[in-house]
């Protein structure tokens, strides 16, 4: 009898198959892209024609209107470019957006202050540790950079080449 059932297992589990590893989230090459601040959205628009959306990104913690100052934790407003990827940043993988523009330092230093800089677009801290369902620091968190998921961040990665245009509106 005994024999029959480890047969019986062993012919469900073959019949059945292993586990299969989902797939990595993967986006199309981008060439353009739209981050829709009231909405905490982010649309990719692939070279393809493909057009991808990204639901719940992550703000700087004030994120009603333009970014002027440095420590305002604003999102910057306008049109940008993703100029260069840090793999070696505080938070999982960053791409840098090209602020601040001439325009935002003359702004920010008219009123003695500096405009800031290193906003990027990165995944989540290194040293965040997660619950079992919490995948991210909760609400908008970042000093003005705009934090996705670290799956996001990974395919973004791997799909948006430097000189990629970024719009950031309100």
């Amino acid at each position: 009898m005994q024999g029959k059932q480890t047969f019986s297992l062993a012919l469900l589990i073959l019949l059945t198959g292993a586990a299969s590893p989902q797939p990595l989230l993967s986006y199309p090459e981008v060439d353009h892209i739209v981050v829709t601040k009231a909405a905490r959205t982010m649309t990719l628009y692939g070279v393809d024609g493909s057009v991808t959306v990204i639901d719940h990104v992550q703000l700087g913690g004030e994120p009603v209107g333009p970014k002027h100052f440095e420590g305002d934790r604003r999102t910057p407003e306008g049109r940008f470019t993703i100029d260069y990827g840090n793999p070696n940043s505080a938070f999982h993988l960053a791409l840098h957006i090209s602020y601040p523009r001439p325009s935002d330092t003359a702004y920010a230093a008219a009123r003695g202050h500096s405009a800031g800089g290193l906003i990027m677009i990165h995944g989540q801290p290194n040293d965040w540790v997660s619950g079992a369902s919490e995948a991210r620091v909760p609400g908008d968190w970042t000093d003005g950079c705009i934090a996705l998921l670290d799956e996001q961040i990974e395919a973004l990665w791997q799909a948006v080449p430097d000189g990629t245009e970024i719009d950031i509106v309100p």
